[in-house]
């Protein structure tokens, strides 16, 4: 595949993959073109049908997890360390929001056998964390996998600008409770976005606003 080619099909799938977040695998075509920047004849060159391009996104998205969790492992000089990158990068690939959408339309276990299976590294990862004392003896491969797919879900209504760094703020509170009572300490604080009470009412506000709206076409439209 040429260059432009490639670069296109990658614009298109990550359009996909951000859209799928909110609307799911049936949001328009077109909308996914525009969000990649592309027309809509060139998304239907890459993808001639929408399930080929379902199936484009989900396998792209186990592949990366498991390149991610694979790089963690190999880049970082501790396991818990490389658990907590790999983490990280779950949540940017939106991993629980992307995947459950998908699985009436796909194999997932056909997808796991080529792209590689996360699971295995991660479970590997946490053992190496647990014999080094840096992670609760307690805590197993469904703790880590489920967390992510909680954090990954986007607050309804869109009310959040700031739902993806809110949730790496929440993630890294969950690490450290992850953490055996004799591991280092954290240095630093934790990352932004701190919600305070007034900022969580004004949130609160919009949320009930959006979904007052969506109540309301959905009646029109009945």
């Amino acid at each position: 595949m040429r260059v432009d080619a490639q670069l296109n099909r990658d614009k298109i799938i990550q359009a996909a993959r951000l859209i799928f977040v909110h609307e799911g695998p049936d949001a328009p075509l077109e909308k996914i073109a525009r969000r990649a920047g592309v027309g809509i004849a060139t998304l239907y060159r890459r993808f001639p049908s929408r399930e080929d391009l379902v199936m484009a996104v989900a396998t792209d998205t186990l592949r990366s997890l498991h390149t991610a969790v694979r790089s963690a492992a190999e880049e970082q000089p501790d396991a818990f360390g490389a658990l907590r990158v790999f983490m990280h990068a779950a949540l940017d690939l939106k991993v629980g929001a992307i995947m459950p959408s998908l699985l009436d339309r796909i194999d997932v276990e056909d997808i796991i056998e080529r792209s590689g299976d996360a699971l295995v590294h991660v479970s590997e990862l946490l053992q190496a964390a647990q014999a080094a004392d840096e992670v609760r003896a307690d805590v197993l491969p469904g703790d880590v996998i489920f967390m992510v797919v909680r954090l990954t879900r986007p607050l309804p209504g869109r009310a959040v600008a700031e739902d993806a760094a809110l949730a790496h703020r929440q993630l890294e509170i969950y690490l450290d409770g992850l953490r055996s009572p004799g591991a280092s300490p954290r240095h630093g604080g934790l990352p932004g976005p701190a919600i305070g009470s007034a900022w969580f009412r004004r949130i609160r506000a919009r949320m009930a606003g959006a979904a007052s709206s969506a109540a309301r076409k959905a009646t029109r439209a009945a």
